[in-house]
């Protein structure tokens, strides 16, 4: 299989070129294993353990090296959008009362809809909260 080492300087230049266009570790994996069956390629080694020898390189540079790189590059998941304001404080505008399916909330100057924590328990206007989880559009709520 002559033509092999091309295959596998294709794989490492197209995993450059979707690492550097992405910078979010999604090939960098894929770079070190396709080296190591590049060099292979240069021996009387059969195509399969080529790619079994790249499948597997790849999985254990994904398993073992992925926890390390995002520890060193300080790689956090970051809460978005509705998720963003679990655990923040928010003020009463509107009753709650789990009975009556009424209340609102007021989180980052945004007005949700909210409900209490604790089925049985109410809260009046200007208490302040803290948001514990979020049910469809409804944020639950409680001291």
């Amino acid at each position: 299989m002559e033509y092999m080492p091309l295959v596998w300087l294709g794989v490492i230049i197209l995993a450059v070129i979707v690492e550097a266009a992405t910078c979010a570790l999604v090939s960098v994996w894929f770079i070190p294993a396709a080296v190591v069956s590049l060099v292979l390629s240069f021996f009387p080694v059969a195509l399969w353990v080529q790619i079994m020898v790249f499948l597997g390189c790849s999985a254990l540079l994904i398993i073992f090296v992925k926890g390390i790189f995002k520890k060193t590059l300080g790689l956090k998941s970051v809460a978005t959008n509705a998720d963003a304001v679990i655990g923040e404080e928010a003020v009463v505008t509107e009753a709650i009362d789990n009975a009556k399916g009424s209340g609102q909330v007021k989180v980052r100057g945004q007005i949700w809809t909210a409900r209490a924590y604790d089925k049985d328990t109410t809260y009046e206007t200007g208490e302040i909260l803290n948001v514990v989880a979020i049910e469809g559009v409804k944020l639950i709520c409680k001291k």
